[in-house]
């Protein structure tokens, strides 16, 4: 077995450079995975999980808070993004997957031009006013790669994975900006209807769960 390969964790979940993730660790294979992490302060891998597998990249963590250990064994930690990565080859040798991967990061180091940064703010404090978003985080406004604090607001797997492979900080902003000029608007009428429904017989309005 390679020295180098990376652990992985499959989530319904993209994570990014910087950003903040809890987790919950329940399952043994993974209690395994985090306590090496922990020990031995190294990175393993979040990849988006589909039905059909996992995508071929992904943004590595490292544990930066143990927050809770359960007497059964369960872990409440926070991680943090670091490098994102493609995956070259998966290995099964453990109970968790481990991959060779190929780490990236932008190959356009242009800074994005202010009204680009403006504007895709500008956006954002409009969709933390949708119910959807109102937990969302204040960005860092000076952080260089902003697009990455801003994506984590967006509940879209597929756009996010999207914008992790994008090699650009410019070209995330102008994707994260069109993407919300479409999406806010159709998430304001998906909200009003929400609030005009009906009851459900029961004296209170239908509830998604």
């Amino acid at each position: 077995m390679s020295s180098g390969l990376l652990p992985l964790f499959p989530l319904q979940v993209v994570v990014f450079p910087g950003t903040p993730l809890p987790l919950h660790i329940f399952e043994e294979r993974y209690k395994e995975m985090v306590g090496t992490a922990i020990r031995e302060n190294s990175e393993f891998g979040i990849v988006l999980a589909r039905e059909d597998g996992i995508v071929n990249a992904g943004c590595t963590v490292v544990v930066e808070k143990l927050t809770e250990i359960h007497p059964d064994g369960r872990m409440d930690i926070l991680t943090r993004g670091r490098r994102r990565f493609e995956v070259l080859s998966l290995n099964e040798e453990k109970d968790y997957l481990q991959a060779e991967v190929r780490y990236f990061e932008d190959e356009d180091f242009h800074p994005a031009p202010p009204e680009l940064r403006e504007q895709a703010l500008t956006h954002f404090q409009e969709l933390r006013r949708l119910v959807a978003a109102r937990e969302a985080a204040d960005p860092d406004e000076k952080d260089p790669n902003l697009s990455f604090q801003l994506a984590q607001a967006i509940p879209d797997l597929n756009f996010l994975n999207t914008l992790l492979r994008q090699r650009s900080e410019i070209g995330r902003l102008r994707e994260l900006n069109q993407y919300l000029e479409q999406y806010i608007p159709k998430q304001r009428a998906v909200e009003r209807l929400r609030a005009l429904a009906p009851t459900n017989g029961h004296g209170g309005r239908h509830v998604e769960t």
